[in-house]
């Protein structure tokens, strides 16, 4: 029987593409109503969320394929739940410690009921980290588990 269900580990992968679509669709709206003018350093922080947001949706679904579930492949979600990481403190930085709104009213984060659309971006990027950390951890603990089930086996000398 195993430890953990496959039910289980399946409804983490697909909240982790879910939780990537919805940042990579709520952080390229932002994208397309960016002007160059406003504060151009804040799109290339835009970009990295982007891009790892659209990382994310593909790997979310490969990984959802039963031929990865037996796959070692905990290193790769540890590091993409350190690049969410990342990414919810870029985001959360670049409101600069305002409530909400751009760096001096600049961008267009501060435009109508944006503001409600950029804290679920914040708060679906730290749900995608933590979703990947769990992966990673569980992952982790499968490999751990399966290491200490063959220390206990009793090893015979080759027969040469």
């Amino acid at each position: 029987m195993d430890i953990i269900p496959r039910s289980l580990l399946i409804t983490i992968r697909l909240g982790q593409f879910a939780f990537s679509a919805i940042v990579a669709g709520m952080i390229g709206y932002f994208i397309s109503l960016f002007d160059l003018n406003d504060a151009g350093f804040l799109l290339g922080r835009w970009i990295y969320v982007e891009i790892l947001a659209g990382l994310s949706v593909i790997l979310g679904l490969i990984f959802l394929l039963p031929a990865f579930l037996l796959f070692f492949i905990w290193p790769i979600d540890v590091v993409i739940a350190l690049a969410w990481f990342a990414a919810f403190g870029l985001l959360f930085d670049a409101l600069d410690g305002l409530v909400c709104g751009g760096v001096d009213g600049l961008g267009p984060v501060n435009d109508g009921g944006n503001c409600t659309v950029w804290e679920t971006a914040e708060a679906f990027s730290f749900l995608s980290a933590f979703t990947w950390l769990i992966t990673g951890f569980l992952g982790l603990y499968l490999v751990w588990r399966a290491d200490e089930h063959g220390k206990r086996q009793w090893h015979q000398t080759y027969k040469v």
